[in-house]
């Protein structure tokens, strides 16, 4: 999330002195790039590293600001949430062993954060999207204790004006609204950097722009968001829509979002993106302003250009231009975002060899490609590979299409490969990450399939709640090993052999939310058939907002039959007329015990779960009995 010193920025003279200073800053940039201040003729690369950190029971567990005490690294920092870290990795000269070596930093990186993170009952798991995530873990209690953080949650929901609206359509659906920019925090990425010179900027901008497609099919592993199964890369429309601040007017003159791709192929340098994205999008965030850019170029020095770097921290293209200065000399770097984290550190570094070595080898080959691929077909492609992986269909030079698959397998990798070979890359370690892409695109096995996969072997031997929380704790098992996803065993409902009082601590983890529903004003007949149809005692009445307005049960129905057969029958019967007013409900984190008593005092055999006002699931005599029988099964087997 970038520098963490700002200030709150809440008057319009903090913010125009900022702003001044914004553009005092591209103005120097402008002059350094004129006089051929930057660092050339070397090739460098990167990387950060996001990390979730888990409770015993696979859940977010919001301790980061404690592992970051027991860890003691420089390297690690906070991310948006209490559950995420992040490791900043060192830059490295492109050749020879750089690709072992950033894996090996990387290990240590995540070995040493998981250490600190036992200390204090957690564990670290890389993946895209948590899938044991819960919309009540997206609090701001749970955002991380850095003031930028609340400022751009302040700033960003003030400019939104209502709240954030994530609606994602793949397996599932899911339409939900959130009062805070928390739904960023469900994403985790492995971030790599790719250092250029000014000159080369624009043609290998757009290489990443067209090559960041097909690495993203190979490399999808975030299929799940809420329990609900959507994109292969659901990160890729989660992060847009959730810090989506667009007010009405712009989405009708179809404005761009903060989090997007580009609408165009970069003609002249890095400025055109810095300029763009000033002219685009406010300053949200004010922070330390530096002594005057050029009064420090007049001395022969460097600028640190902060209050540029601090708004374009809050642009979050998915190929980001970044300015930096390392060992005394300024670069420019091109920051590949949409990479996930997971599912295993060799996947990883496999993803980045491929990025890479396609970026070195496209730069001699194809070094104008603007002419050979139109920009909406870089663009339609990069959104396909996060909607369908591997089977996604592209478009690619000169018009041809293929599936990834297909261009990964047939072009692809040999032009990877030659251009780490052609960067002076250990060949060893080109067999090896290169390698394990052909295997993972042969076999149809990405995080995300693998995934999904073992939901389906899962699926009606476990609960929901546990079938998740089983794939949490495959997920660390094997990450643990050297071995990358196409190689793993699928998780199993027997891998998941934890005590299973963890999956019935709360309704929510066991309600049953598939609900058959009638409103007020339709007749009883359907209530009837629907109870017999699906064989099911109770059916929730909701109103046109969703709203829980009353319950038909089936004594009700009984009752009603009574009266008919003593003649009190005659025009169709509507529900409002016989439906029972609800007496009580529970929402999904309501303790199990809690609704058990709740169902005792009240004397009813269902309870409906309700989030928001809204009705999410239901609760029975029945649901209750299935419970006890599972935990006395395990207490007898113990």
């Amino acid at each position: 999330m970038g520098e963490h010193t700002v200030s709150t920025a809440k008057d319009d003279q903090e913010l125009r002195a900022f702003t001044k200073a914004l553009l005092a800053d591209v103005k120097a940039l402008e002059m350094m790039l004129e006089r051929d201040l930057f660092e050339t003729g070397v090739r460098r690369i990167g990387a950060e590293q996001e990390m979730f950190l888990v409770d015993r029971s696979m859940r977010p567990a919001p301790v980061a600001m404690e592992v970051l005490e027991a860890a003691k690294a420089d390297f690690l920092t906070t991310e948006l949430a209490r559950f995420n870290l992040e490791a900043n990795l060192s830059p490295r000269v492109f050749g020879g062993t750089c690709l072992s070596e950033m894996e090996s930093e990387i290990r240590d990186a995540v070995a040493h954060a998981t250490g600190a993170a036992r200390q204090v009952g957690a564990e670290v798991v890389l993946c895209g999207i948590l899938p044991t995530l819960r919309k009540a873990d997206l609090s701001l209690a749970n955002m991380a204790p850095i003031p930028r953080y609340f400022e751009l949650n302040r700033v960003m929901s003030k400019l939104r004006g209502g709240a954030f609206k994530v609606l994602i359509k793949g397996l599932d659906e899911l339409d939900t609204t959130h009062d805070n920019v928390m739904l960023e925090a469900c994403n985790t990425s492995f971030q790599v950097h790719f250092q250029v010179g000014p000159s080369e900027f624009a043609r290998l901008y757009n290489l990443a722009q067209a090559v960041s497609a097909p690495v993203l099919a190979a490399a999808v592993n975030s299929p799940v968001l809420l329990r609900h199964r959507l994109w292969m890369e659901t990160r890729v429309a989660l992060f847009q829509q959730s810090i989506d601040i667009r007010t009405a007017s712009a989405h009708a003159r179809g404005g761009r979002p903060r989090v997007h791709f580009g609408d165009r192929w970069v003609k002249d340098g890095v400025l055109d993106l810095f300029r763009e994205d000033i002219a685009r999008f406010r300053v949200m965030l004010a922070g330390n302003r530096d002594e005057d850019p050029m009064a420090v170029l007049a001395r022969g020095e460097i600028p640190k250009l902060s209050a540029l770097r601090m708004h374009n921290g809050t642009v979050y293209r998915w190929n980001r231009p970044c300015y930096g200065i390392g060992g005394g000399a300024p670069h420019l770097r091109i920051e590949m975002r949409g990479l996930p984290a997971g599912p295993s550190i060799l996947d990883e570094m496999a993803n980045a060899a491929f990025f890479f070595g396609l970026m070195a080898s496209y730069a001699d080959e194809h070094p104008n490609i603007h002419e050979k691929m139109a920009f909406d077909d870089a663009k339609a492609n990069f959104f396909a590979a996060a909607r369908h992986g591997l089977q996604a269909q592209f478009t690619w030079l000169g018009e041809k299409t293929y599936t990834a698959a297909e261009l990964i397998l047939d072009d692809l990798l040999p032009a990877a490969r030659a251009g780490l070979q052609g960067a002076g890359i250990a060949g060893d370690d080109i067999d090896r990450y290169l390698g394990t892409i052909e295997e993972r695109v042969r076999r149809n096995r990405t995080g995300a399939r693998w995934v999904l996969q073992s939901l389906v072997g899962m699926e009606g031997k476990t609960t929901l709640d546990q079938a998740y929380r089983t794939i949490v704790a495959g997920l660390i098992h094997r990450q643990q090993s050297d071995a990358p996803v196409h190689e793993w065993e699928l998780s199993s409902a027997d891998e998941g052999a934890e005590d299973p009082r963890e999956s019935f601590r709360t309704v929510g983890q066991f309600m049953s939310t598939d609900l058959f529903t009638i409103h007020p004003d339709d007749i009883v007949d359907l209530a009837t058939n629907v109870m017999e149809w699906e064989h099911i005692r109770h059916v929730p009445v909701e109103d046109e907002e969703g709203h829980l307005v009353g319950m038909i049960t089936h004594r009700g129905l009984l009752r009603l039959i009574a009266m008919h057969a003593a003649g009190e029958g005659g025009e169709p019967v509507v529900v409002s007329s016989i439906m029972s007013p609800v007496p009580v409900t529970a929402t999904p984190d309501t303790p199990t015990l809690e609704a058990i008593e709740l169902m005792r005092k009240h004397n009813v055999s269902c309870l409906p779960v309700v989030e928001s006002g809204r009705l999410v699931g239901l609760i029975t005599g029945r649901d209750l009995i299935d419970v006890s029988a599972k935990l006395l099964e395990r207490y007898l087997s113990d």
